[in-house]
């Protein structure tokens, strides 16, 4: 049985928004907390934590790296999946059933 190789990701980064961090690869889409914007709008992380640039070149930031960027374009607006909150207490009736979906933006990695 023959296995897939492995993507060879010669240049990526890791960027911090909305308290997460998320690997950017030029092409790759990204579901981030929401960001206020409409699709098509371009979008800039400066707080880059890591950036790999080539095969024996690593850039590490302590915390963020200076002059270094993500740039990104919206793709669209959505929400997740639904998370569902059950409360219960025995012996007391009480039961309380609710469900949240957390905005959050897609976005697409033009540049490192």
């Amino acid at each position: 049985m023959k296995t897939a190789p492995k993507p060879a990701f010669n240049q990526y980064a890791i960027f911090q928004t909305g308290g997460k961090q998320y690997q950017a690869i030029p092409g790759k889409t990204v579901a981030i907390e929401k960001i206020e914007g409409n699709a098509g709008d371009k979008l800039s992380f400066s707080e880059v934590v890591f950036k790999k640039s080539s095969d024996n070149k690593f850039e590490f930031g302590q915390p963020y790296l200076k002059n270094s960027a993500v740039k990104a374009s919206i793709v669209k607006q959505a929400k997740g999946q639904k998370v569902i909150i059950f409360k219960f207490q025995r012996r007391k009736k009480r039961r309380t059933k609710t469900g949240h979906r957390q905005p959050m933006t897609v976005v697409r990695i033009e540049s490192i």
